[in-house]
């Protein structure tokens, strides 16, 4: 029976939670992918219920290079997602919910990821070189359609700003490090209070969101308080299947902990393509702090399918960073705000040595070299190179 409703599924068209279209064109939040890109995981149909569950865990060996790479760390990043939605009323009702053991399995201190930026291990420290750990709650979220319109609301959810999240685009969720460009492209992806509406006109999405504009804390086990102090638009094209492009913009009150007297202006635009068995994401953004610099960021990455069982990955990435050398200040420790031109060549590979209907198992590996201005030699290292091996279970 199990065997008949799984085939059933396949077959039926399957629409999407915001709007009568492909319900693979959905990706994090309200984001949208091409409708090409994969949906992997369990697709089941219990009742008038269309479920899907997905869900990887990596664990990796991170070995950073210079002088501020730290030493190198095992950690697992890893996510868990359901989605469901069914006919209620005159509409469908979507509920989504992801969670991750990140706090445990990377903890408070995150792992050594050169020039990354970002939120705090302890409330007093920025975490500099180190990429921080998501929540256990990364979404908790429902959504209500009626025709052309949608409501979404979660504690946490994603607001319409930014493309779809590194963990969810095919050309950056098989990498087991985080980009660089996150606080400038998609960092909003867990935040503690979210309102969107929108509409759908065919292949064109237009929607506002009222949303906390902080960033998670470093206590990762909870759930935060919610506020409704900043907001967003966004308009999102697809022009046809294989493609999905976004323009968004967001004021974004106080979001770095540390920082609390900082507001910020945030622009993004992305274009992602999706082909046979490939995926490429670019994708742009501007963090304008209010007191502050203006800061942009630049991003390209890739994943290319090699046969069943091989996989490729690249990502280029240019920003502009004043995060790099804290300084302490009181009782907290503070961004010295000088503004470096920084970048990263992240190329990658993955074999997948089990691959079963649902699951697969793949062993991969990493390398980054960063590209630094000369005033930064003395504290990064002249060209250092940085390196992931990793192990990958997911469902399929």
């Amino acid at each position: 029976m199990h065997d008949m409703q799984m085939h059933h599924m396949h077959e039926m068209p399957m629409t999407g939670a915001y709007g009568p279209y492909p319900m693979t064109r959905e990706a994090s939040g309200t984001a949208w992918q091409p409708d090409a890109a994969p949906h992997p995981g369990l697709h089941l149909m219990p009742g008038k219920w269309m479920v899907m569950v997905h869900g990887f865990a990596d664990v990796a060996y991170d070995d950073q290079g210079g002088p501020r790479g730290g030493d190198p760390k095992f950690y697992s990043g890893n996510m868990a997602m359901a989605v469901a939605q069914r006919p209620l009323g005159p509409g469908v009702l979507g509920l989504r919910t992801m969670l991750s053991l990140e706090p445990a399995t990377i903890g408070r201190e995150g792992y050594p990821l050169l020039l990354q930026t970002g939120e705090t291990a302890d409330g007093v420290t920025p975490l500099v070189d180190r990429q921080h750990p998501h929540d256990l709650f990364m979404e908790l979220a429902a959504s209500y359609r009626v025709s052309k319109f949608f409501l979404y609301g979660g504690l946490p959810g994603e607001p319409a700003l930014g493309p779809p999240a590194f963990m969810h685009r095919f050309s950056g969720m098989n990498l087991p490090v985080a980009p660089i460009t996150h606080h400038w492209l998609d960092s909003s992806h867990i935040t503690y209070g979210v309102l969107t509406a929108g509409a759908v006109f065919g292949r064109v999405k237009l929607e506002a969101s009222a949303f906390r504009g902080r960033e998670p804390d470093q206590d990762r086990w909870g759930i935060e308080q919610p506020k409704l102090d900043s907001y967003s638009w966004r308009a999102s094209w697809n022009p046809g299947e294989h493609w999905a492009l976004q323009a968004s913009t967001g004021r974004l009150e106080s979001p770095e902990q540390l920082e609390p007297e900082v507001d910020q202006d945030r622009s993004t635009f992305s274009v992602m393509y999706h082909g046979n068995g490939w995926e490429t994401t670019l994708a742009w953004g501007r963090n304008e702090n209010s007191p502050g610099h203006t800061l942009d960021a630049l991003l390209g990455e890739a994943a290319f399918e090699i046969g069943e069982r091989h996989l490729a990955m690249a990502r280029v990435e240019s920003v502009e960073k004043d995060e790099l050398f804290p300084i302490p200040e009181g009782d907290l420790v503070l961004q010295s705000g000088e503004v470096f031109t920084v970048g990263e060549v992240t190329l990658g590979y993955r074999f997948d040595f089990l691959r079963e209907e649902h699951a697969s198992v793949g062993l991969g590996a990493a390398g980054t070299f960063t590209v630094l201005p000369q005033e930064l030699y003395d504290s990064y290292g002249t060209f250092p190179i940085s390196g992931v091996f990793f192990v990958r279970a997911s469902l399929r």
